[in-house]
């Protein structure tokens, strides 16, 4: 009996210890490849979050630009109406609120009653709770902290720079850029104004006020896109000057109350039509 082994057999023979060995190479490469790509990724995250801020905070600098004069008025005329330093910075830190802080400060130097302050506030800035309604859908997948700081930080400005987002397009970081930047750039020039105040007396008759109006033309003016929207503004527009040429008590309310009635109607004529 031939016991000699045929070459061409042992050649297609299986080692079952080089397939095990061959795996756990493979298993090694794999982790290795993972290791080696998890960094770039991370990073690449952290510096597509930085960018989206910058982008956010380069978007709203016009804005910030165009309000450091209200920023100044601020300070200086809380000041004026005999509030400490300490207090007057607290206005903007805490309230953030150009138009009602300055509607605020004249009525505390004119001895208003808390009651007719709050009420005057409450309308002026109400206009935060249509700004929250419009974003509530942006940000309602977000955590607690993010929802509440967007939502502490959203003003006319940040309005109308992601007001025009849709969920897809809206981006935290780049709105928190937007926001930050212009709440820091809106307090320091709170703090010149009030240092302003106590070395330049009469600060406001300077035409700084001038800077309340030309920011609220540059936020509106482009976001009007409907005749609904328009008739709104014009109606604000004229009814405003009408009653303060006429001295109306509450001509700020009654404008407001006409111009959002007006554009409400129009609205709806046009989808009866």
């Amino acid at each position: 009996m031939n016991s000699s082994t045929n070459p061409t057999e042992s050649s297609k023979s299986v080692d079952p210890n080089a397939d095990h060995e061959e795996s756990k190479n493979n298993e090694a490469e794999c982790v290795n490849y993972k290791r080696t790509e998890s960094k770039p990724v991370e990073n690449s995250h952290s510096d597509n979050k930085w960018r989206n801020i910058w982008k956010g905070t380069l978007a709203c600098l016009p804005l910030s630009i165009a309000v450091i004069p209200w920023g100044l008025l601020a300070g200086s005329l809380a000041i004026d109406a005999g509030i400490v330093a300490l207090e007057a910075q607290a206005l903007s830190a805490i309230v953030f609120a150009g138009a009602a802080q300055l509607a605020a400060i004249g009525m505390i130097k004119s001895g208003a009653g808390l009651v007719t302050l709050l009420v005057t506030t409450f309308f002026i800035t109400s206009r935060h709770f249509l700004y929250s309604v419009a974003t509530r859908d942006k940000v309602s997948d977000m955590s607690l902290g993010w929802r509440l700081t967007l939502g502490f930080l959203l003003t006319d400005e940040l309005f109308a720079v992601t007001g025009h987002q849709n969920k897809a397009q809206f981006n935290r970081y780049y709105a928190l850029g937007a926001g930050l930047s212009f709440y820091l750039i809106w307090n320091i020039a709170t703090f010149v104004g009030i240092i302003a105040g106590n070395l330049i007396p009469n600060l406001e008759h300077y035409g700084l006020e001038f800077a309340i109006v030309a920011t609220f033309i540059a936020i509106v003016i482009p976001t009007i896109n409907s005749k609904p929207l328009l008739v709104t503004v014009i109606v604000a527009l004229a009814s405003s000057v009408l009653f303060y040429w006429l001295q109306v008590e509450g001509a700020l309310i009654i404008a407001s109350l006409l111009a959002m009635t007006a554009g409400y109607l129009t609205e709806r004529g046009l989808k009866k039509c």
